[in-house]
């Protein structure tokens, strides 16, 4: 995420960022080109998206996750609080289609396996979300004021948001090694068609590096600034 007007209060702290910017914007163009080359490549044994999730599903002993349709490309995702699956595309038929429906597959077989990471992330989500709504505020006005505590709690509350991004990490690949064995092992694709799953899932667990990059920059960027104005 941005901060919208950090320049004029960060200076030269804002310069932190840049790399975790330019990894981020090469992480979205990479994750769409790939999405785009692959989602028109149909597989051979024309296997739909909802199909694939369902047979990944049933043969890990996962029966009670419903799969629904969600607009826009990429919308891909798994509500554990719900089990409901959903899948932007799930009568499509391509190779990209097929490897995030059995990405978001793998979460839902990590939720009935209570993956610790999965289980530590859900937990942590109204935190970090909580965190990540006031700690700017908080920051901005503690440096306005000079007022160190109000810093150093703006601090902390981002602090909750980036063990969240980092959290993330060993999920997303989790989900994609769970994805990409169970691919190879059920026969939906050939070794071939694996081949361009795996480049969609890793292109986009690229942009959670990227993520996690940023948010760390960030909170390192905070900590910059309350220094200096000490």
């Amino acid at each position: 995420m941005m901060f919208f007007g950090l320049p004029y209060f960060m200076g030269p702290s804002i310069l932190i960022l840049l790399p975790a910017l330019v990894l981020a914007i090469y992480a979205q163009y990479k994750v769409r080109s790939t999405y785009a080359r692959y989602v028109r490549v149909p597989t051979a044994r024309r296997t739909s998206a909802k199909e694939a999730a369902q047979r990944l599903l049933s043969s890990a002993g996962v029966y009670d996750v419903e799969i629904a349709e969600t607009k826009g490309p990429l919308t891909d995702n798994y509500d554990p609080r719900k089990k409901v699956l959903r899948l932007s595309d799930p009568e499509s038929t391509s190779v990209a289609a097929i490897g995030v429906a059995a990405h978001e597959a793998g979460h839902a077989i990590q939720h009935a396996q209570a993956y610790r990471p999965l289980v530590l992330r859900t937990t942590i989500v109204p935190v970090a979300n909580f965190g990540t709504t006031l700690a700017m505020p908080l920051f901005l006005f503690g440096l306005l004021t000079s007022y160190q505590p109000l810093m150093t709690i703006g601090i902390l509350a981002f602090s909750v948001a980036v063990l969240f991004t980092l959290v993330t990490l060993p999920v997303e690949f989790d989900a994609s090694r769970r994805a990409i064995v169970a691919l190879r092992s059920s026969g939906i694709v050939s070794e071939e068609e694996l081949g361009g799953a795996k480049e969609v899932l890793y292109a986009a667990a690229l942009t959670y590096v990227a993520a996690a990059a940023m948010a760390a920059l960030q909170l390192l960027m905070l900590i910059s600034a309350s220094r200096r104005r000490q």
